[in-house]
Order: C-alpha cells, then sequence, then structure tokens
C-alpha cells in the first residue's frame, strides 16, 4: 500500500493568500499541517515550507509555489498526510476515512453505513446512510451513543434506544 493509499486528509487548498503562494486551507485539520510535512496534493507529493494564521483558518506555502498563480491553480484540491507523518491517536480516537464506509448496527438490527464524519459545534457526529431512501441519522461520537467501533472489521454498534429511534 502506498503512502497516499494510507493517507489522512489533512484540509483543503482554499483561496489564495498574498502574493508569495501561500493559500488557506479550508477544512483543516491544524495539527497535520506543520512545517517541513510532506503532503500530497493531486497525487504529487509537496513539503510544507510556511504555516500561519491560526488553527480555525491556517495559510499554508508549499516548496516550489513561490507565486500567486502556483496557489490558485491548486485551488480546491484535497491535501492529504500519510498516516506514519500523523500524529498518533489516543485511545477512543479515529481518522474520519476509517470511519467512513463502517457498518452501523444495534445488535442485529443493521442501521446503514457511515457516509461522513461532520463537526458541530457541541460534538462530532456520524452521518449514516439508511436503507430504503429514509433520511440519514446523524450519530454523536459520545459513549452514551456509540457502543463500540470495530475499524478493522469496519463496524460500530450504536444504542438506538438512546438516539430516540425504537
Amino acid at each position: 500500500m502506498t503512502d497516499l493509499e494510507r493517507s489522512v486528509r489533512a484540509g483543503t487548498v482554499g483561496r489564495p493568500h498574498g502574493l508569495d503562494g501561500s493559500f488557506h486551507v479550508a477544512d483543516a485539520v491544524p495539527e497535520l499541517l506543520e512545517v517541513g510535512a510532506e503532503v500530497y496534493v493531486a497525487g504529487v507529493k509537496q513539503r510544507i515550507t510556511r504555516r500561519a494564521g491560526f488553527d480555525a483558518r491556517p495559510i499554508v506555502r508549499f516548496e516550489g509555489c513561490d507565486d500567486r498563480a502556483g496557489a490558485q491553480a491548486l485551488g480546491g484540491q484535497e491535501i492529504r498526510l500519510p498516516r506514519d507523518g500523523a500524529p498518533a491517536l489516543g485511545e477512543d480516537e479515529w481518522w474520519a476515512a476509517d470511519l467512513e464506509g463502517c457498518f452501523v448496527r444495534d445488535g442485529t438490527v443493521e442501521v446503514g453505513v457511515v457516509t461522513r464524519l461532520m463537526q458541530l459545534p457541541s460534538c462530532e457526529v456520524l452521518e449514516v446512510a439508511r436503507a430504503g431512501g429514509r433520511d440519514a441519522l446523524l450519530v454523536p461520537l459520545v459513549r452514551d451513543a456509540v457502543r463500540a467501533v470495530d475499524v478493522q472489521h469496519r463496524a460500530i454498534e450504536v444504542d438506538l434506544r438512546f438516539l430516540g429511534e425504537d
């Protein structure tokens, strides 16, 4: 498996900032955007040479991207970091990419499949697509709602009763 295949999303190249090739990072995971980090953008390895701004709105520049036009050319591209360059996760922490596609169930009841992880003001939630075209179920990542996560087996056990589903 290549570095790119085993990578985590660090953000998306946003609008340019200034004339030196720097740009804002949209939907950033700030701890993954450190100076010196090697990331992939559109499948091409890039090295971060500048990190400014603040965590909610970081500004980054890549080695060799020295002007506004270069930053604009990268606009909208996803920034990915190889997992071996990412900080270690703590207990009960997962990368969004590992949760997406997991099957969700409550005991023997199949609920659906995780389509994405969303950050809401109070906590992160799993968006679960349900069979039959029903509205998606939002599952907060809190112990009362999520009983167990098994990334290796692509399974998440939830408590539908806690979620108000009978």
